[in-house]
């Protein structure tokens, strides 16, 4: 059974840092590819970040170079996604995903965990 599970979210003051992760289990997690996606309030579910399977090659969204930084640990099965300088507008409901290749593309992703909350204040 496919399971990511989402956590580290939670409220942050704008300018300040979470770091989510991404526990992963019932597939071959050195073999995928794993990415963060979020859905912000009236707006459509985007990709945010993805690494590769080896995580030898991370890509963002524009809205998160320089701020955000994804990154995977192969022995404990997780992934993360480290975001700085956080902005009221980075609020919403963030994902995870996994597909065989690193892809910024939803409808893309194989398996998805269920999300988890981020909220930023000013």
């Amino acid at each position: 059974q496919v399971e990511l599970v989402e956590s580290g979210g939670g409220r942050v003051q704008a300018g300040g840092s979470l770091k989510l992760s991404c526990a992963a289990s019932g597939f071959p997690f050195t073999d995928y590819g794993m990415a963060w996606f979020r859905q912000t309030p009236g707006k459509k579910r985007e990709g945010v970040a993805c690494i590769t399977f080896t995580g030898n090659g991370q890509y963002y969204a524009d809205f998160a170079k320089g701020r955000f930084t994804i990154s995977r640990n192969q022995f404990e099965k997780e992934a993360y996604l480290q975001m700085e300088k956080l902005k009221v507008d980075d609020t919403g409901t963030y994902y995870c995903a996994a597909r065989s290749w690193c892809s910024l593309e939803e409808a893309e992703m194989e398996f998805w965990g269920q999300g988890i909350q981020v909220n930023v204040f000013s």
